[in-house]
């Protein structure tokens, strides 16, 4: 047994023993360094750092070479011959006496100190390794080099049979394609190769190595998971980087020419560059919207595109699809002029779709309620047309192929968006009128009457001042020849006598009625709805356009004649 702290190899404990307890250092035994041996004394070595106290030494210097005999002897035992750690056969050392352990009769030589107690750097090794510090047969042997290394001995229980293989039980060192010798059930191979350089893994078991090859194993399952995540993404931005370098610096692919055939293309109310690009390429007229898009980022009037129906050509290059759109021979909207009546309107619809004539009229009639009609248009059955008044005036893409009720709709919509911007109620009680729908009518009546729109504000007036129940002039009645023409579906000068027009009884002949009529009697463009809401002031009852840039207006009945007689001689000088 080893008393931890004491020296190195087995040391006697009898009381009897020369070497018993702390003899060299209790006067028992010569002085550190000096021992019997065969009876004589021993000079100190030199090389004890303890011989003699104030000694200086070189502490680096190499002293003799000492061996454990206890450790040696194991060593001998289980290797045969003294071998150095690192593979290489050393030369017997001649036997030193060896303590056999009695103690009794005190006749056995002492070993010297030195032998007993090694000092630091003489292993046989070479200076920095230190020899075994804990030489019993109980202690592991000293590390062996590559190659020469030998599995440590199992501790074996009372039933162990070495011609059995043993198999792991801990779950870790387990696995259906592992076996339990830790090699590969397909190459034959350790797992622990890697490890076989590392001298420590001489240490540990087979089980700790097939621990670590399981570790490997997932290791290169993550790094290969981490290596295609990683190209995944790096081919990612790879395509979109490829992909916005063409957008912006790469040639967009186009037509060549001014393109073949025909294709009608409708771009809606408020398009952007973009989206007018992209109904072009999917019509088939541009090759990409990038080549439509150049040639609109190139071209001054680019940006100047409005909705619409376009005739266009199918493969065209974006510069020729862009001058085409930019020419007014390429549209093909549907326009309505301003005081268009809806039975003309309705004529225009059929023709442009191809239909009978009065088909449109018919699907006006029956479907008028569900066209979108605001909740204030009079419902009053003696109203020639309920929509009169409420198709508003502006170009309608109307493709080949589509419904009435489709461009009716659109019609109407932008009607509602225009009144939308006006607040028709509240300037209906401004003006002393009864509802909105009056305000539109009043605006049909200016624009059917004035021949000029730079005439429109004071035929207003002419409107509100024939309204004016006490007037002297009128009487309250505004016996305008335009609403005559709508009871007649006409368009003249020569209405008749003012006394046979009065004997036509129909609501909206203002020659016999007072007031307005029952609806609009056109459908008023904007400058119209304007002067209606806002007339001029001013006391005329009377206009007649003489010239064709002029109307005379006035106030009283003779001064009326005074103009017609001048529109008269006009008329009859051309």
């Amino acid at each position: 047994m080893t008393e931890y702290g004491r020296g190195s190899g087995s040391e006697p404990w009898h009381p009897e023993d020369p070497l018993y307890g702390d003899q060299g250092w209790g006067g028992h035994q010569a002085a550190h360094g000096q021992g019997q041996y065969d009876g004589q004394q021993q000079q100190p070595y030199a090389q004890d750092p303890y011989a003699q106290q104030g000694y200086q030494q070189d502490p680096y210097a190499q002293p003799p070479q000492q061996h454990d005999p206890y450790a040696q002897q194991q060593y001998q035992q289980q290797h045969g011959s003294p071998q150095d750690p690192y593979g290489q056969q050393q030369p017997q050392q001649p036997q030193q006496p060896q303590y056999d352990g009695g103690w009794d009769t005190g006749q056995q030589a002492a070993m010297p100190y030195g032998a007993q107690q090694p000092q630091y750097g003489s292993n046989p090794g070479g200076y920095g390794e230190q020899s075994d510090h804990y030489g019993t047969p109980d202690a592991y042997p000293p590390p062996q080099p590559p190659g020469h290394r030998e599995e440590p001995a199992q501790q074996r229980s009372p039933d162990w049979d070495p011609d059995v293989p043993q198999e792991e039980t801990h779950p870790f060192f387990t696995g259906a394609d592992q076996p339990a010798d830790g090699r590969d059930a397909r190459t034959g191979s350790r797992e622990d190769d890697e490890y076989d350089d590392d001298p420590r893994e001489s240490r540990r078991s087979g089980g700790e190595r097939r621990g670590k090859g399981k570790k490997k194993s997932r290791n290169g399952c993550a790094c290969l998971g981490v290596a295609a995540v990683l190209v995944g993404g790096l081919g990612g931005v790879g395509y979109f980087g490829y992909s916005y370098y063409q957008s912006q610096f790469g040639e967009v692919p186009d037509y060549a020419g001014d393109g073949t055939g025909t294709v009608e293309v409708e771009i809606p109310e408020g398009a952007f560059g973009n989206e007018i690009a992209s109904i072009l390429q999917k019509a088939g007229v541009v090759k990409s919207s990038g080549a439509f898009l150049s040639a609109q980022n190139g071209n001054p009037k680019g940006k100047s595109i409005q909705a619409g129906v376009y005739l266009l050509k199918k493969e065209m290059s974006g510069d020729s699809a862009l001058e085409l759109m930019l020419d007014p021979k390429s549209q093909n909207a549907l326009v309505i002029p301003e005081g268009t009546g809806t039975i003309r309107i309705y004529a225009e619809i059929d023709k442009r779709l191809e239909l009978k004539a009065g088909t449109t009229a018919k699907v006006a009639k029956a479907k008028a309620e569900s066209l979108g009609l605001p909740e204030w248009a009079d419902d009053d059955p003696e109203i020639k047309d309920p929509l009169e008044g409420f198709l508003f005036p502006a170009a309608y893409a109307v493709p080949k192929g589509s419904k009435p009720e489709d461009t009716l709709k659109k019609m109407v919509a932008r009607a509602n968006k225009e009144y939308g911007k006006l607040d028709l109620e509240q300037n209906a009680k401004k003006l002393n009128l009864d509802s909105p729908l009056d305000v539109i009518t009043v605006a049909s009546l200016v624009q059917k009457e004035g021949k000029y729109k730079h005439d429109f504000d004071k035929v207003a007036r002419v409107v509100y001042n024939r309204l004016e129940p006490d007037n002297l002039e009128t009487v309250g009645r505004l016996e305008f020849d335009s609403t005559v023409n709508y009871i007649r579906d006409e368009s003249t000068l020569d209405v008749g006598a003012v006394d046979d027009l009065r004997k036509i009884d129909d609501p909206y002949n203002t020659y016999s009625i007072k007031g307005l009529p029952l609806g609009p009697i056109s459908n008023p463009g904007a400058d119209a709805l304007h002067s209606a809401i806002n007339p001029t002031s001013g006391p005329w009852y009377y206009f007649v356009s003489v010239t064709e840039d002029k109307t005379l207006f006035a106030v009283t009945n003779e001064e009326h004649e005074r103009n017609r007689r001048q529109y008269e001689e006009n008329q009859a000088g051309q």
